[in-house]
Order: structure tokens, then sequence, then C-alpha cells
């Protein structure tokens, strides 16, 4: 049976929502209300705890009230058990006379399950005089992370929410589904997609003797357009695997577009390391302002962040919603990869006329998929065509599709 356009888009609602109360959208008026708020819910491996679960290790010791109270997600969510016993993909990490080929890859898979993951941010040096740090910034989420590609030399997972949200009075709701992000990753790819700054991405081409043994991670938007690509080495030490990025430039995430204009750009590394119950990503960024694509202005580093992203793997959480979308859904969104890639090989540079996450052009996306997951038929002419002229319409100079922000195509009562 096909879902009204009615359901489909309360369905779209609540995956804003999501976004917006996990992903921290939350100003700095509001950060002394997030500075209490807990970040999965009042959770543990046996029992929940009562009161804030929040806090720093570290921070700007001497600055004078709560000026540096953290920022971020202010929803709560129920209990969960995180699972302590070392993962299946972890153990297979250890076993010995594995080739580093495979190594690897199992580091790689290993980043698939089920998670609770959590996001701190903060501001540890500025560089211009007169700097005030931003508030740090804190956020959770229950995340369902599965493998859309396994290939001996190319592996690709989707991070999908699946979130319970716990109401003033105690009430659980939920779950709600949201598409998240997607990490690709290829060995000795030389071909990577980058971000320049201002909406651009440019193809640019490693040495062979840069691409040897590394491997590529490139990262996506919610709706599969490209957000940065680095490459790396995976190093296996014992019982410790993790994967340093090169340099790389990113577009402002959620966490900082819903607050900052003074800057650009986030330049840095990130690292990845698999531990025995999840994975931890470990950031370092440079905050950037340009004078234009590829650019940096005159004196354009006003700070660098520190950032630390868990991931603890979970036992017994109800990821049957998850599990479905993916099942549902996939589909289509292979056919909105496959446009995107299209898109980049045709146009380079790549520009795009808009943020897709600030100016909400993955609504129409979000639309369609969610009739999928609540039913509808899938049939993949229409979805290749749909998903083709959808992401068409995110280059710059494109006219904005019919209804862009509110419904969008296909029109209320239609299915996909």
């Amino acid at each position: 049976m096909i879902a009204s356009g009615h359901s489909a888009t309360r369905s779209l609602a609540l995956a804003l929502a999501v976004l917006v109360a996990a992903g921290g959208c939350a100003s700095r008026k509001r950060a002394r209300d997030a500075a209490s708020a807990s970040p999965a819910g009042e959770t543990t491996a046996a029992a929940a705890t009562s009161g804030p679960t929040r806090q720093f290790t570290f921070s700007w010791p001497y600055t004078v009230g709560d000026a540096m109270a953290p920022r971020g997600g202010t929803s709560h969510g129920p209990p969960v058990t995180l699972d302590d016993a070392p993962s299946p993909g972890w153990k297979s990490l250890q076993e010995p006379g594995v080739a580093a080929l495979e190594r690897d890859r199992r580091a790689i898979l290993a980043m698939a399950g089920t998670f609770r993951a959590s996001f701190d941010f903060i501001e540890a040096i500025g560089y211009r005089p007169g700097f005030t740090p931003d508030r740090p910034y804190q956020s959770w989420g229950t995340e369902y992370v599965y493998v859309v590609h396994d290939e001996p030399r190319y592996i690709a997972l989707q991070h999908v929410l699946v979130m319970f949200m716990k109401s003033k009075d105690g009430e659980v709701q939920g779950p709600f589904v949201v598409k998240h992000w997607r990490q690709d990753w290829r060995y000795e790819d030389r071909d990577l997609l980058v971000y320049r700054g201002r909406l651009t991405w440019a193809k640019q081409r490693l040495a062979s003797e840069q691409a040897k043994g590394a491997w590529t991670q490139a990262v996506f938007q919610v709706d599969d357009s490209p957000r940065y690509e680095a490459y790396g080495r995976w190093q296996h030490f014992g019982n410790a695997s993790s994967w340093l990025s090169s340099t790389t430039w990113r577009p402002l995430p959620r966490r900082e577009f819903s607050v900052r204009k003074d800057y650009d750009v986030l330049v840095g590394t990130n690292r990845v390391t698999i531990t025995p119950t999840g994975w931890v990503q470990l950031e370092e960024n440079m905050k950037v302002a340009l004078a234009g694509p590829g650019k940096p202005a005159s004196s354009p580093v006003l700070a660098e962040e520190l950032g630390l992203n868990r991931y603890e793997r979970l036992r017994d959480f109800d990821d049957a919603a998850g599990r479905r979308y993916a099942e549902r859904t996939q589909p289509f969104w292979d056919e909105v990869r496959a446009a995107w890639d299209a898109l980049a090989d045709e146009h380079q540079p790549l520009v795009l006329r808009a943020p897709p996450d600030q100016a909400k052009l993955f609504v129409p996306l979000f639309e369609y998929a969610a009739r999928l997951e609540e039913g509808a038929p899938f049939d993949r002419s229409g979805a290749r065509e749909f998903a083709r002229k959808t992401v068409r319409s995110y280059l710059a100079g494109a006219p904005a599709p019919v209804g862009e922000g509110a419904s969008g195509p296909p029109g209320e009562g239609a299915g996909p």
C-alpha cells in the first residue's frame, strides 16, 4: 500500500527533529540547559544512574562563570546496555597470520554494528588577538551501522540514527529513524574528490607512492552529497588498530553552521581506532576563513579544536526499525549515489548552489525514502530518474525544484 503524502511528511518532520535534537543545533543561549542533559539517557552497562552525566576533563579553567558550559543536543534517551564483551570483529583482528590487506579490511568491518555514539568538541587554541573560545560541544545518538558493500578493495558503511527519546514526563517515544552519514573505504585508490571551500569540490589524483598500501575514506552527507575525502594507512600494533588521515578540508558540520558565520572550512586530520567494544574517532581541526575556493584569507586561522567521537557497542538494543529502513530504502539510495557519481564526473569542479543541509536540498530525497520506508513499492526506473533530476538541481545555477523545503516531489498522496 502506498503511503500518503501526509504520512511521509510527518515522517520527514520527525526526521528533521531528530537531526536537530541529536545533532545539536542548540543556540549559545541554551548552552546552560544543554550542560545538564544526558548524552544517551542515564546509561551504564549495568543500570541507570541519576543526575547529570556530562563532564569535561579539561577546558579553560580560568574562565569566569559558566561561559564554557557545553552546548549541543538537549534531548534525553532511556537507559541502554553497553556490550562489554570483546566484539567478534575485534577478536578477528587479533588472529595471527592474517595478511596485511585482510587485517585492514577486518578493522573497517569492525565499525559495523549498533552503537551509542557520543560527540565532544572543544576549541583548544586561539590564533587571533583577542580570541575568546567558543563553548565546548557535546551530543549523542544511537546508531545502526551496516555494510552496504564488501568487496576485496572496497567497503561502504551506512550510518542510520535509531533514536528513542524520553519526554519530560518520562514517556519513551520512538523509534525515530534518520539516514545519517556514510563512509566509503577504497584500497590504493588514487582518485579523490576533495573539498575546496565555498561549496566547491575538485578531483585530486594521488601519486602511486602516496596510494601504495593506503586506504581512502570518503565521507558523505545524509543525502549522499560529498563531504570530504582523505587517505591514510592502517597500523596494527597487536591489540591496537588505527588509521590516520591525511590533512583534509571539510565543510562546516551542523554543530557549527547553526551557530557560526565567521569561518568557512575545517582543515584537519582524524584518527580512527578500533577498540574491543567499539571504535573511536579523534579529530584535530583548524577553523579557517577563506578569500575564495581553495584560497585562505589573510590571517585565516581562527582556532583549533579537538574532537572525540566514541562509538560504544550496544547489547539488546531494538534496532529493528533501522534494519527495516535499510532494507526498504537501500535500492533508492543506490540510485542517488550513482546520480552523485555521474554529476561529479560531468562537472569539474563540482559547485553546488547552496549547502545541502542548511538549504534543505535533501528534503525531496528524504520524502521519497520515507514513502518507501512506509511500504510503497520500489520502481527502479522511476527512482533513477527522480534521483538524477533531484541531484542535478543541487548544481550552482540550477533552478530549485518545485516545493523545495516543503513537501517536494513527488506530490502529496502519490507514491514514489
